[in-house]
């Protein structure tokens, strides 16, 4: 009764008209976000942060937590249609997405993307809601093993998701997490790998292997070929929206990755990456039915299932900042910001001593994901109509998209350098069938697993014992061996080989 009672003030809250218009103004400007390959949310928050001083504070943090999920939802339009993951959860719905999109099925995909991301979100809220306060308790349990164990498992998780040979997708995480040590020493601040250029002393960013690898990897592989063997998209606008037997396959993957997002979600760290990786490997340890397309070849289990889980996620991450008040991402670091300019102090107390404003802030969410249902489902057409441009006019609008996306994220040149080059690589990967996901996995856990680890070392003196004494973390690192091991036996490699053959 209790629970009922503050979300009827949340929705006395969320339902005035500024709050809806506001909320209107953050899911539009998140989707048109996500759709262009770059502009990520948390660059376009920290651009909108000083345009809050003026608003009341419900309404500016209603605005730019609808950009944030709405970014999610719009991040997978040009990850389906382009084969550009502007955002780190996206990079897996392109495996599949973009499969869909070259035989013709990109409605389909782009449909089960959005009803997947508005189911998921709706339930994510709902967690939030109801469970804020014993999942905070769960967050508290992991140290710094646990996580460093979590991504261990994370790791192995993506041999399992990478198509083709296992050695690849192992050397792919290798690299990934070796550019991943580019940057500034955690510990004594100094450069390593940088071989004195300032631009790499940051380290090499994760938009700019994404658009260089994916994006202009791709763009060079297809102008390699001859103008009449050249990528071709089968556009059939009439199947705009999922099939029965799409619903069939898709139904059970929503709900494992709403299931699997509302968990990881609530841990710092990046929880919406980890979920929408997580639940694609889940999805391929399913057995596939008889008749179902391959993972990797255009299986909608393999859009609906992470992008549930990241929109889920992305939703459950605000239990840590709003029970807690710690940021578990940049985006929800920035929302720390949005608060502190209105005086408002996160953590446990906002609870009491802002009920309109955390209860409204949750009521605003079921509302602004309805808004994204609304503003999406209607532009699956238009969207699809980007495919039948000629492909001689839509790659130059490629290139330039992203080059001014990157461009965006740091005013810096020497970025749309490295997509440039990073362009080149993809394209050799393309041509020696590797798949670069697991080296984006790689390189955004790289650094997130180092600090962990010498965190854990530093609390044990040094003692590496400390990763398999501690319940959780001996858990985790348990199962991450159990499914190396299941992977790597002969009855199980061969099916898998199998799953992947070429047609």
């Amino acid at each position: 009764m209790e629970l009922l009672e503050h979300l009827a003030l949340g929705f006395s809250v969320a339902f005035t008209l500024q709050n809806l218009m506001y909320a209107f103004i953050g899911c539009l400007l998140g989707t048109l976000i996500g759709v262009l390959p770059g502009v990520g949310p948390v660059a376009t928050i920290a651009m909108l942060l000083p345009t809050t001083y003026a608003l009341p504070p419900v309404a500016a943090l209603i605005m730019l937590a609808g950009i944030y999920y709405g970014a999610q939802y719009g991040g997978s339009t040009t990850a389906i249609l382009v084969n550009l993951p502007g955002e780190a959860s996206s990079v897996v719905t392109v495996i599949d997405g973009h499969q869909m999109a070259r035989k013709g099925r990109a409605g389909p995909a782009l449909a089960s993307a959005a009803i997947g991301s508005f189911l998921a979100g709706c339930f994510g809220t709902l967690v939030l809601a109801g469970f804020a306060v014993p999942l905070t308790e769960v967050a508290f349990k992991f140290g710094p093993a646990e996580y460093f164990s979590l991504m261990v498992l994370g790791l192995i998780g993506a041999v399992v998701l990478a198509s083709g040979s296992l050695i690849k997708a192992v050397g792919m995480i290798v690299l990934g997490l070796l550019l991943g040590l580019v940057g500034t020493d955690v510990n004594s601040g100094v450069a390593r790998y940088s071989f004195d250029i300032p631009e790499l002393t940051d380290g090499i960013g994760f938009i700019a292997i994404a658009m260089g690898v994916f994006g202009y990897g791709e763009i060079i592989a297809n102008l390699s070929h001859a103008q009449g063997k050249r990528e071709v998209f089968d556009v059939k606008l009439q199947n705009l929206y999922p099939s029965k037997e799409d619903w069939k396959l898709m139904t059970p993957s929503i709900v494992r990755g709403t299931l699997l997002g509302s968990a990881l979600g609530i841990l710092p760290g990046g929880g919406a990456v980890l979920s929408a990786f997580a639940a694609y490997t889940i999805e391929k340890k399913t057995k596939l039915k008889s008749g179902e397309m391959p993972f990797g070849k255009g299986n909608i289990r393999g859009v609906a299932a992470p992008e549930s889980a990241n929109n889920a996620g992305s939703q459950t991450s605000f239990i840590p900042l709003l029970t807690l008040g710690i940021p578990p991402n940049a985006v929800m670091a920035l929302m720390v910001g949005a608060m502190t300019i209105h005086n408002i102090q996160p953590g446990p107390q906002v609870m009491t001593s802002n009920p309109e404003l955390f209860w409204g802030l949750i009521a605003s969410m079921w509302i602004g994901n309805a808004m994204l249902v609304i503003l999406n489902l209607p532009l699956i057409g238009l969207w699809i109509k980007l495919l039948t441009v000629p492909y001689r006019w839509l790659f130059p609008a490629i290139v330039l998209f992203c080059a001014i996306g990157v461009y965006t994220t740091n005013n810096n040149t020497w970025d749309i350098w490295m997509m440039g080059w990073f362009g080149i690589v993809g394209y050799i990967f393309h041509k020696l069938s590797m798949e670069p996901a697991p080296l984006l996995l790689g390189l955004i856990l790289g650094p997130m697993m180092e600090e962990n680890l010498r965190r854990a070392l530093l609390l044990s003196r040094g003692d590496w014992s400390i990763l398999v004494t501690r319940p959780l973390s001996a858990s985790l690192l348990a199962l991450a061996a159990a499914l190396l091991v299941i992977v790597l036996l002969p009855a199980i490699k061969k099916s898998r080989e199998e799953a992947f053959v070429e047609d």
